[in-house]
């Protein structure tokens, strides 16, 4: 670790999730356990074979936003715009005033707007497409609304790391804002991509549960997609101070990493490596984390090869370290998993509270840990990790710190 560095605190959160709009609509949800997979709504399924997932129910877009802007937003930068809203109003600060602020974000394809284009060219022949279409879903398009909403000049930019996407970004974020390359980071990652193209491809994989997410019980099916947005607000720890913010949590320490073996099959070593690292980089020893939020997606060889990744980290600390899977209550939120988990991780230790893996029915063998079963527990937290580990085998770890 650069001991010359910075420390960094988490100032603003902001989310949109199964539960609604608001980070306090999520953390009072996992506190009580609540189940946000139900039977979808927002779309046809008459030709999907799986009919659940984590939507984000009764959002009117035009609560937040007027006509004339609507036509520029794809549903993920409409959710990630509107989590980043709150998470600037928390924080107390303007980004526009700060002339090293960056959005380093997650990166999303407008998935709406390109299931709707292709409908609209393939299933109904239309000889002409919206002039936004580009705009809308390319995979930055959502840091560019940032960006310019909130005035920020600085570096603007998306990562693609599948379903570690949003976890890398705010890594990368917290490392430049404590080199000094940034004052302020708008950081995190949305998605929205419960279409019918996009979950159709997701059934060909055959990892959908058909019902709900039981990560590492015996009898769990598979993962259940959600939606939503994360947005943190990172700044140096002393500044946050000196000007009276509430700070969440500090964001300590950052690991990546890649398996280097297969495209869907995760390898234990190299979710290691990430651990590892990330620890190193907090200059945390593995025998003082308190909690790990998990990537916990609910599969029989993912939640199997996490468990294992866990156990060539902590050995046999593992058999006293909670590690739970919020996945189980607001589903895989694919690029913006690992942001919603993050603010998850930093509530928890904010508050002491231990979130729960719901929908567990029974221990399995190959994942022998304690995942916080069904509800959640108070606890003394004082360091955390929070695991996001993606299809091409590409990992990232996050250390989080309570607030002190």
């Amino acid at each position: 670790m650069n001991q010359t560095a910075r420390r960094v605190a988490i100032t603003g959160i902001g989310a949109v999730s199964a539960f609604g709009v608001g980070a306090a609509a999520l953390w009072s949800a996992i506190k009580r356990g609540d189940c946000g997979i139900a039977p979808i709504r927002g779309i046809p399924t008459d030709r999907l074979m799986v009919s659940t997932a984590a939507e984000v129910k009764d959002f009117d877009p035009l609560a937040h936003f007027d006509q004339r802007r609507l036509a520029m937003l794809d549903r993920v930068s409409q959710l990630a715009l509107v989590a980043a809203r709150e998470a600037l109003a928390h924080c107390g600060r303007d980004a526009a005033g700060c002339r090293r602020a960056g959005v380093i974000l997650g990166a999303s394809l407008g998935q709406t707007t390109l299931d709707a284009t292709y409908q609209s060219f393939y299933g109904e022949g239309a000889k002409r497409l919206p002039p936004m279409t580009v705009t809308r879903s390319m995979p930055s398009a959502t840091t560019s609304h940032l960006s310019m909403e909130f005035g920020v000049r600085g570096p603007c930019f998306a990562i693609a790391s599948a379903c570690a996407s949003a976890s890398h970004a705010i890594g990368v974020a917290f490392h430049m804002v404590r080199s000094g390359m940034l004052d302020m980071a708008v950081t995190g990652g949305s998605d929205a991509s419960i279409q019918p193209g996009f979950l159709k491809a997701w059934e060909s994989l055959r990892v959908l549960s058909p019902d709900v997410c039981r990560p590492f019980s015996k009898d769990r099916s598979g993962l259940v997609i959600g939606e939503g947005a994360g947005i943190l607000v990172l700044e140096p720890w002393e500044a946050a101070c000196a000007r009276g913010a509430v700070i969440h949590a500090e964001l300590a320490g950052f690991g990546m990493s890649a398996d280097a073996e297969d495209l869907m099959a995760p390898n234990a070593i190299g979710a290691a490596h990430a651990i590892r690292d990330a620890l190193e980089d907090a200059g945390v020893a593995y025998d003082a984390v308190d909690y790990v939020n998990a990537h916990g997606t609910g599969t029989r060889l993912n939640d199997k090869t996490e468990v294992a990744a866990l156990g060539k980290v902590f050995g046999a600390y593992l058999h006293r370290l909670p590690v739970s899977s919020s996945k189980s209550m607001f589903g895989h939120c694919l690029n913006a998993g690992g942001a919603l988990e993050a603010i998850v991780t930093a509530l928890s230790l904010r508050d002491g509270i231990l979130p729960p893996t719901i929908g567990f029915r029974e221990a399995d063998p190959d994942c022998a840990i304690d995942c916080v079963p069904n509800r959640a527990r108070p606890a003394a937290l004082a360091i955390a990790l929070s695991n996001s580990f993606a299809f091409g085998g590409l990992n990232s770890v996050l250390v989080l710190k309570q607030a002190a």
